[in-house]
């Protein structure tokens, strides 16, 4: 099977359980609620993704023949940033003090030498290797053979899914965002993201679901501020619930 894929990217993990966890991010190309076209929104299941994962043409994306291919592209971006100004920073602020002269500690590496030098995964306390596949929807591309092939290379696989198609094994984190109007196939996982609030998809729908944390988003757009106090209302209230919000963006990252 051949992958498409919108863009593959290291950040951190701006949203959910994960939250702050550093990622590779896999978005794939396509998904099954919206064309992704902006002509096409406004009669689509899904109305108010804020996501590009129209074509290939993002940064690390592609078209990828085989599971093998789609993995070794995904190991290259591990400890990459993508947000250069923010590497800068931290390398400023790292090392040692004196002499000033070159030493053979890490932090006075920088991180894309690190990423290509396994020995360094030990010296800088890294954590283990994760990937978020996402889109998007990634469970129309995500198959057991690319599974294998990121478990082969030491990665810990999440998927970000919309529900709608039930999920193969392997996947060690699985979130679901509901989404109004769109069939739930997909009912277990490790967490139900909620974008809130959805008329048709209220959070006491999904309570009973087999999830093991349950989250709230505010949903994003001009309503943002009043939809945030909406999201912080219903967890104070009912406390399964709780508050994610999108920090990568209000830290300005992927």
């Amino acid at each position: 099977m051949s992958y498409a894929v919108k863009e593959i990217f290291y950040t951190l993990q701006g949203e959910g359980a994960q939250t702050g966890r550093a990622a590779v991010f896999c978005r794939f190309a396509g998904c099954n609620l919206w064309s992704g076209r902006e002509q096409d929104r406004a009669n689509a299941i899904c109305q108010f993704c804020d996501t590009d994962f129209v074509d290939t043409n993002g940064p690390g994306g592609g078209k990828f023949g085989s599971a093998e291919e789609l993995a070794a592209a995904i190991e290259e971006r591990w400890r990459i940033p993508a947000f250069p100004p923010f590497e800068q920073r931290a390398l400023e602020g790292w090392g040692t003090q004196g002499s000033g002269k070159a030493t053979a500690d890490p932090s006075t590496r920088s991180l894309p030498e690190l990423a290509q030098d396994d020995s360094a995964e030990d010296e800088v306390g890294s954590g283990k290797r994760f990937v978020v596949c996402t889109g998007g929807e990634p469970l129309l591309q995500l198959d057991a053979p690319l599974i294998e092939a990121l478990h082969a290379r030491g990665f810990e696989i999440a998927v970000e899914s919309n529900g709608t198609i039930a999920a193969p094994g392997g996947i060690d984190w699985l979130c679901v965002s509901p989404k109004a109007g769109a069939s739930l196939r997909q009912t277990s996982g490790d967490e139900l993201k909620l974008v809130y609030p959805q008329p048709g998809a209220e959070p006491e729908r999904f309570e009973s679901l087999g999830f093991r944390h349950f989250f709230l988003q505010p949903m994003d757009g001009p309503e943002r501020e009043r939809n945030t106090e909406l999201a912080l209302r219903y967890c104070l209230e009912h406390p399964l619930w709780r508050l994610s919000l999108q920090t990568h963006k209000l830290l300005g990252i992927p």
